[in-house]
């Protein structure tokens, strides 16, 4: 087998040769008319960093600023996806709710009490994502009141849906070089007393 390839050529390392992080790599020009595959961080590539729920809000922290991310995926014990977790519900308001209604110190507080539940988080389809332009996304993560949005597929094989993708504002926003700031407007009045009855 080995017979019918043949060898690649080689060459010494130039000396010029440099090291480039994600970050820094130069990308295609983003526009609000660009497709908006272009801003998503694709799971089909990359491993999605994930914590259990009844981690600690310190570990879930210490991960983020260990991986220099602003997102975790939150699991149970078997691995099955509960809901996710952002550097905003850790460093927030969230704890400090928690810490007056329920007397707990801030080192006592678990991930599951911050978290976004999975039943909470709105989703688009990766069939529509494929079509749309990044203005649409901005319009939809702006009507959606969020930093974030995940991306889902249809497995017809197992008949299950996966998760294959992540929109960040932050992200979408350094590609376009602008800022995108969202703060969530309350659309019904029963949205609106639930708003003032039970704060986010």
């Amino acid at each position: 087998m080995d017979a019918l390839f043949h060898p690649l050529p080689t060459t010494p390392l130039p000396a010029n040769t440099d090291l480039l992080h994600l970050e820094d790599r130069p990308g295609r020009p983003v526009t609000h008319d660009s497709c908006a595959l272009e801003v998503m961080t694709d799971l089909r590539v990359l491993d999605p960093v994930s914590i259990i729920e009844d981690a600690t809000l310190d570990a879930a922290h210490a991960l983020m600023v260990s991986r220099a991310i602003r997102l975790l995926f939150i699991t149970d014990d078997e691995g099955h996806l509960t809901g996710l977790v952002t550097a905003t519900d850790v460093l927030g308001e969230r704890p400090m709710q928690r810490i007056h209604q329920d007397g707990k110190r801030h080192s006592e507080l678990l991930v599951r009490e911050v978290m976004t539940p999975r039943a909470e988080l709105d989703t688009l389809m990766l069939k529509d994502v494929s079509h749309a332009k990044v203005g649409q996304l901005i319009a939809t993560m702006k009507q959606l009141g969020r930093q974030h949005a995940l991306v889902v597929e249809h497995n017809a094989h197992s008949g299950h849906h996966e998760l294959c993708g992540l929109f960040s504002t932050s992200h979408i926003a350094r590609r376009l070089g602008v800022s995108l700031n969202f703060i969530r407007v309350p659309q019904t009045f029963s949205e609106i007393q639930q708003r003032l009855t039970h704060p986010a």
